[in-house]
């Protein structure tokens, strides 16, 4: 007969104490996480969310975010409106062969109740900031940014109810026969195991983990920045797809975007991305240009640069602008080096100066003098003869004093994961797995596969957080 103690129940022969049984228990501390737990709370089910953090730096990556990004009809904080029809043609720049049409129709259909579900938990919003370059019509800017969202869910989940647990690390999901009951939970140093009648994991991606991205990248991967969390290593997602479940995306397919290169290896979060690079030039550590700075606009190819740095020798790059352009764009967390010419500033930047010279030299004569820079749409001021081009924004760098910013791939999430169904449970070789559901960052490869456009991975999370949390609570009631 299993032995009592104070805690619980122990498991005969483990030694570990065994928890009472939860409705819907929870992994992850973010915002999927949240809006699960939230909508599996309305529906009745008792709720006990597992946050790996402390209390002080719970909510994973969405603490570092700031806006998501709905179709609506109009709204007084928005400028215009923003259709269903243009927030897929947006996707569109992203969705690939491994995209799931019928999810992203979800997804897109979904992200017009948002707003009101989200000001429903006490959270607020504000107009886009200025320099946040073409977001005021698509994207919902909390105010005080995603941590003030996730104090509101939390604060909003507890009064209903919700049950947190910090620190607490599953180290093994509980799977017999394709279902899930429960999980083992490390805390401290001992452990317990928690049944649950449902699962929701929406615990992240494995950019936090040092040897996978190694093993993905080589080398390179040390030289990468991880914006967000230093949690998120992959653990579940590892447990997942050893237990069979069926993967979507790729291992090397990721948001990475171009961050300063003079950033914390965890936890810079948003403010560490750089915007510049649309207003001037980048260079690699040769001195030469690389690719179009002007392809698109930015919210649709911020997430490229990311990609295009790992692929540069050294995985560095620099961002080059003058005068004219630093008010187009909201400065990083530590200001651009500066010079009064383009050799000084090679010189600050350890690059060699006649080659950055002679590339802004190419540029300038490429560029011609017409037009002001329009930064809020494809302005169509672009290079001649210039290879490669720069297509929008091409003004001539000739304004002293010059500015460059040190750019490194600075890796938000990955976007290898789990499938899952359209009733967000996670599917397997025969099926799916009972009990068993995901949503956030561990399913997003199910949309995104080859890059990222502003907002949407907070809209996955909230949308697929609040389906899964719905599904797990009727399973677990009925």
């Amino acid at each position: 007969m299993a032995q009592a103690t104070d805690r619980g129940v122990l498991e005969g022969g483990t030694g570990r104490p065994r928890e009472p049984l939860v409705d819907v228990l929870i992994v992850g501390g973010g915002n999927a996480a949240l809006c699960a737990a939230l909508a599996a709370r309305s529906r009745g089910a008792n709720v006990l969310v597992l946050e790996r953090a402390t209390r002080e730096w719970r909510g994973g990556n969405s603490k570092y975010t700031r806006n998501l990004r709905c179709a609506h009809d109009g709204h007084p904080v928005m400028s215009g409106s923003y259709s269903s029809e243009d927030f897929l043609d947006d996707l569109g720049h992203v969705l690939g062969p491994g995209s799931d049409p019928e999810l992203t129709r979800t997804m897109i259909s979904h992200s017009r109740d948002l707003p009101g579900w989200i000001e429903s938990h006490g959270v607020r919003w504000q107009p886009a900031y200025k320099g946040t370059l073409q977001l005021s019509r698509t994207n919902w800017f909390f105010l005080g940014g995603g941590k003030a969202l996730l104090n509101a869910y939390y604060a909003s989940a507890e009064r209903a109810g919700v049950q947190f647990r910090y620190q607490s690390q599953v180290s093994e999901l509980v799977v017999s026969a394709g279902r899930c009951t429960g999980a083992i939970v490390k805390q401290g140093e001992s452990e317990v195991t928690i049944p649950a009648r449902a699962v929701v994991v929406a615990c992240g991606g494995f950019e936090a983990n040092s040897s996978w991205l190694r093993e993905v990248w080589g080398a390179a991967a040390d030289s990468y920045v991880i914006r967000g969390s230093r949690h998120n290593d992959g653990n579940i997602l590892k447990q997942l797809l050893d237990l069979g479940a069926t993967p979507c995306g790729s291992a090397r397919a990721m948001h990475a975007v171009a961050v300063d290169a003079r950033s914390p290896k965890y936890e810079g979060g948003i403010v560490t991305r750089i915007d510049s690079v649309p207003f001037g030039i980048v260079v690699n550590r040769e001195g030469k240009r690389f690719y179009d700075e002007g392809e698109d606009v930015w919210p649709k190819r911020y997430a490229t640069w990311g990609r295009l740095i790992a692929e540069q020798d050294g995985q560095i790059a620099y961002s080059i602008f003058d005068s004219q352009t630093l008010k187009h764009f909201l400065p990083g967390i530590y200001p651009p080096l500066e010079a009064p010419s383009i050799q000084e500033l090679a010189d600050r930047l350890h690059l060699p100066p006649g080659a950055l010279e002679e590339t802004v030299r190419t540029y300038n004569s490429r560029t011609p003098r017409a037009g002001r820079l329009d930064p809020s749409r494809l302005d169509q001021l672009r290079t001649r003869e210039l290879s490669p081009p720069k297509s929008n924004w091409a003004q001539r760098l000739d304004s002293p004093p010059y500015f460059a910013y040190p750019l490194r791939p600075g890796i938000t999430f990955t976007y290898l994961g789990v499938r899952i169904g359209p009733d967000t449970r996670v599917l397997n070789g025969t099926g799916s797995f009972k009990g068993l559901y995901a949503a956030g960052e561990i399913m997003a490869g199910n949309i995104l596969e080859r890059g990222y456009v502003a907002g949407t991975g907070m809209t996955i999370g909230t949308v697929f957080g609040r389906m899964a949390g719905e599904e797990a609570a009727r399973a677990a009631l009925h």
